[in-house]
């Protein structure tokens, strides 16, 4: 079931805008019918996710940015949750 290899390269999927919003202190993604709060750890996944940047590269950047190990399997499941949402896409 999981189709997430170490090369897919996520982005913002059309339609979508990531931004920082000050006044909600935290990312959002904006779309013509509204707006998606996200949480801390959605936004830092998200803002990792510019097309160019690989599965593998973007786990290991959110690992050493929060000096921990093991994320993959989280981060993969809200890739998932994103993409049926369309949040994301794959290039």
């Amino acid at each position: 079931m999981n189709l997430l290899t170490d090369t897919s390269q996520p982005r913002v999927g059309p339609g979508f805008r990531l931004q920082w919003e000050p006044a909600q202190e935290a990312h959002v993604l904006l779309y013509p019918e509204g707006m998606v709060k996200l949480n801390g750890s959605a936004g830092e996944i998200m803002k990792r996710c510019d097309g160019q940047s690989e599965l593998a590269a973007i786990v290991q950047s959110l690992e050493q940015a929060f000096q921990t190990q093991g994320l993959r399997p989280d981060v993969e499941a809200f890739m998932e949750m994103a993409s049926k949402q369309g949040w994301l896409v794959w290039s």
